[in-house]
């Protein structure tokens, strides 16, 4: 390959990915581009909306030792009801919207139905993944950046 092919592959590559941050900038679905007999067009596959994974847990994990030799968990006293929100996607999960922005929930935190808690970016498509309950949030499963697999635990949620 001469020196000619191999600069008009970079500068293609060059301008696609100028125009995947286009997209992304101006939330486009869809991009066409004709420039000196070179034609590409870029077309978002509608994001994966698969049902919202949540599990019921009902108590604390018992301990191996009798119960009488350590006290029982907030959660125990409440009820110890728990909704575990899952991943409905393999991707990558962040807990904020941006590097530099505080995160969506933090534990501890009182969250609303519907809320968005964080956010899961899957074929550079960032799915923002929202609370199906309302409650506290009493753990979270991962840090920015973790790659997370279909069905993982991301937040366990006690509800209102």
């Amino acid at each position: 390959m001469d020196k000619r092919n191999r600069a008009s592959e970079r500068e293609a590559f060059k301008l696609i990915e100028e125009m995947l941050q286009l997209m992304e900038s101006r939330s486009l679905v869809e991009l066409e581009l004709e420039h000196e007999g070179m034609r590409i067009r870029l077309k978002k596959a509608s994001p994966v909306q698969g049902p919202q994974l949540v599990e019921y847990v009902s108590g604390t994990p018992q301990p191996a030792t009798p119960a009488s030799a350590s006290p029982p968990g907030k959660a125990a006293e409440e009820g110890g009801r728990r909704v575990v929100i899952k991943s409905p996607m393999v991707g990558t999960f962040y807990r904020a919207p941006a590097p530099d922005a505080p995160p969506f929930v933090d534990v501890g935190q009182e969250i609303e139905e519907g809320q968005v808690v964080c956010i899961i970016e899957a074929m550079k498509l960032m799915n923002e993944i929202k609370s199906e309950v309302a409650g506290r949030v009493v753990e979270i499963f991962g840090e920015n950046g973790d790659a997370v697999e279909f069905g993982q635990s991301l937040f366990a949620i006690e509800p209102r």
